[in-house]
């Protein structure tokens, strides 16, 4: 088939049209305080909040919750407020804290945006900030990114560490970031290990990699949960949803789940509440 000149340059101009960013549109920020940052095309995604937990039910945190939940009001009342690092254990309520409380307090400042930037992303940050950087000044975004760690292959911690602090391109003022992950200084060991074994001055190299959680100025710590930690999750959640079984009986089949599950956190504790709510046909309700 023959295409003229003509027809050949709006197919081409249709195709950059479809693969172009579309203007954001500040009224699609009242449709929800949750986005979701998407590239190819670059563009915020308003999605619904699905949350069933209580900032009540997130308990044996309460120092690191206090903290969170001050650096975030502060914000969303338009002061100071840094950027938060929260490092540990896999499961311990670390992106929950950060879901919860953004929750609440967005109830009564609906200018507090929460949008979440997947890892393999963080490329396109400085796209992103751009995009904040024209939007409405009343509006306070928190970028949260959740499991941050880079690897060997993947400098993008040099792209965060700079629009953390001291770049050209400089943060907006009513933009924050909040991570997780599971490793303090967000480098694998494996990384770490490589590099300084290749160095010539190692040092430099720790002194490196240890700048980037530096950029936060608000560093909270995770640990391993306890027996009676866990047990006492999983009895403040089987209360809060009033599923039909004894205290006893769900401490000994806790135990049991925990021990198939070969560890004990909240998010095995939340696994058990689950389980239970099918079993005993209970719907799950905030």
């Amino acid at each position: 088939m023959n295409f003229s000149k003509e027809d050949n340059l709006k197919r081409i101009a249709d195709a950059l049209e479809r693969i172009s960013p579309l203007p954001f549109d500040n009224n699609n920020l009242d449709k929800s305080n949750l986005f979701l940052w998407k590239t190819n095309p670059d563009r915020l995604v308003f999605i619904e909040s699905d949350f069933v937990l209580g900032l009540d039910l997130l308990i044996g945190v309460n120092y690191n919750k206090d903290q969170i939940y001050k650096n975030t009001l502060q914000f969303a009342k338009g002061f100071p407020a840094n950027n938060v690092l929260l490092w540990g254990s896999r499961g311990t309520g670390k992106s929950s804290l950060i879901k919860l409380i953004h929750k609440e307090i967005s109830s009564s400042n609906s200018s507090l945006k929460l949008i979440q930037i997947q890892r393999e992303d963080i490329s396109s940050m400085d796209r992103l900030l751009l995009v904040l950087k024209n939007l409405n000044k009343e509006y306070k975004f928190i970028i949260y990114c959740d499991d941050l760690s880079f690897s060997d292959e993947n400098e993008d911690y040099k792209i965060l560490k700079v629009l953390l602090d001291g770049g050209l391109i400089e943060k907006p003022k009513n933009v924050v970031f909040y991570c997780t992950s599971n490793r303090k200084h967000l480098i694998s060991r494996e990384m770490s290990e490589n590099t300084l074994s290749s160095s010539i001055s190692p040092a430099e190299v720790v002194e490196e990699k240890v700048s980037l959680s530096d950029r936060f100025g608000l560093i909270l710590g995770f640990y391993p949960f306890s027996q009676e930690h866990y047990l006492e999750i999983v009895l403040s959640y089987k209360n809060k949803f009033r599923i039909p079984i004894s205290d006893d009986q769900t401490i000994k089949e806790a135990i049991e789940w925990q021990q198939t599950k070969g560890a004990r956190s909240g998010r095995v504790a939340w696994q058990f509440i689950i389980f239970l709510s099918g079993k005993y046909e209970i719907l799950l309700k905030s």
